[in-house]
Order: structure tokens, then C-alpha cells, then sequence
């Protein structure tokens, strides 16, 4: 019965949460949009790349659009989980968080159901970004199976992703300090990682860096199930690692989000 009443409040403060994402048409917009620009003109902006057979052997692929898309996916879900402790800046100043620790509900699901809240949104985002690439040539080599796969770990990534996020929120007091350190944090794991550029066109230095991203970790699964097929052991690799992940930072941002409100 405990363990019911707990999802229950998780659910309620998710619900809360999508039906403020959708009560806001400009948001979903720019949320489509991004995404969309991205593939667009990066994809065709650097497609010559593959003209060069050294390029084109680095990369693995014929076309650019191949490689850059499950990078794109994984920004998506960096972006949009670490901007995920946002409302709880926005509850405090606007005095719901209060009322919501108020309410006989578990203090522990209301960061759970936030995060939870933000890995549907990037459900909800790449699924558009799939849709788009498809469109624009792209094909999943594991078919609607491997699309379903991708789901999974983009949800999970940006459940981890939010969980940073709100644990940074719960202690820090306003929106711009936020955004100042978010901002910190993002530019550099993107660059470092994979996302975009293979690691084999690094230098060493960086390659190393990119190696230890966990941007990284999760692009690798991504890459393979969107090109190259059902490699099982970079698969389940990304599964456990942005599993092991996620848990980490459910249980940090708990506690940090309990810590702050005692």
C-alpha cells in the first residue's frame, strides 16, 4: 500500500508537470523546431565530409545526416533534462512548492515525478527528431524494435540528466544562477563527446575526454542501433550505464531535494 501511494504521488506531480508543458503552444514549437534546424542545416552543412574517403572512413557512413543523428537525439535529451530543475526554482518563487509540501504527499516523488515529467518530454522530442531524419533519407537499421530501444535510453539519459539538474535546483536560489551553471556543464560535455565528430578525428587529449563523457556512453548505442544494427555489446553496454546512471542521480537528487527542505 505504501509502495502504491508513493507511484500515486509521482503520477500527480507528473501529471502536473506535462500539462504545464502543455499549456505552453510556444514551447512545443521551439521544441520541434531545434531539433529540426539542427538535422536541416548542420546535416547538409557538413554532408560534404563525406565526399573524402578518409572522412567517410572515420565516420562509418556515406552521408553525414547518418552519423549526426543520434547525436542529435542525446542533445536533445542533455538540453532538456538539464533544464529540468527549473520548476523548482519557479515553484519556490512562486510559492507551490510550498503548498505541495503541504499536501499529504511523499516528499520524495515530487523530484521523482519532475524527472519523470522531463524523460517524456524528450520522448515526446526525439520521436519528432526520428520522424524528421526519416524524411530526410535516414534509416533505422533495427527498424520500429531499435526505435523503441532508443526511447528507452534517451529516457533514461534525460531522467539522469534532470536529476543533476534538480539537484543543483534545490539549493540554488535563482533562475539566473542556474542557467549560468547549466550552461557551464552542457557546453562542455557536448564538445567533448562523440555526439557530432567521431572520436578517431581527435586529438589525443580530446579523444581521451571524450572517451570518460557519459554523452559519449550513451551516443555509442544510439549510433549502432540507428546504423549499424543490433551490435549487442555496445547495447547493453549504453543500457547499463545510463541504467546505473539514472539510479546515481534519482538518489542524489532526492536526497539533496529532502536535505533542502528539512
Amino acid at each position: 500500500m505504501k509502495m502504491k501511494s508513493f507511484l500515486q504521488d509521482i503520477y500527480f506531480v507528473a501529471w502536473r508537470e506535462l500539462k504545464h508543458f502543455t499549456g505552453q503552444p510556444a514551447r512545443i514549437i521551439m521544441m520541434v523546431v531545434q531539433p529540426a534546424i539542427w538535422l536541416v542545416l548542420m546535416g547538409n552543412m557538413m554532408s560534404g565530409l563525406t565526399n573524402n574517403p578518409y572522412s567517410a572512413s572515420l565516420l562509418g557512413v556515406n552521408r553525414y545526416i547518418d552519423f549526426m543523428t543520434p547525436g542529435i537525439m542525446i542533445m536533445t535529451a542533455l538540453f532538456g533534462g538539464v533544464y529540468g530543475g527549473v520548476s523548482v526554482i519557479w515553484d519556490r518563487r512562486t510559492g507551490y512548492l510550498n503548498k505541495m509540501l503541504a499536501a499529504p504527499i511523499s516528499r520524495s516523488a515530487i523530484p521523482v515525478g519532475k524527472m519523470i515529467a522531463t524523460s517524456v518530454q524528450a520522448i515526446f522530442q526525439v520521436t519528432v527528431i526520428v520522424i524528421i531524419a526519416l524524411l530526410l533519407g535516414v534509416r533505422l537499421a533495427t527498424g520500429i524494435s531499435g526505435f523503441l530501444m532508443i526511447l528507452l535510453m534517451v529516457a533514461l539519459f534525460s531522467f539522469a540528466m534532470a536529476g543533476i539538474s534538480l539537484a543543483l535546483a534545490s539549493v540554488i536560489k535563482t533562475h539566473e544562477t542556474l542557467f549560468a551553471i547549466i550552461n557551464f556543464l552542457t557546453m562542455p560535455l557536448m564538445f567533448t563527446s562523440n555526439a557530432m565528430f567521431p572520436t578517431r578525428a581527435m586529438p589525443a587529449w580530446l579523444a581521451s575526454l571524450s572517451r570518460w563523457n557519459p554523452v559519449s556512453y550513451s551516443v555509442e548505442p544510439l549510433r549502432a542501433l540507428v546504423i549499424q544494427g543490433w551490435l549487442w555489446d555496445k547495447i547493453i553496454q549504453g543500457i547499463v550505464f545510463v541504467g546505473v546512471f539514472s539510479l546515481v542521480m534519482v538518489l542524489i537528487a532526492t536526497r539533496q531535494f529532502n536535505k533542502s527542505i528539512a
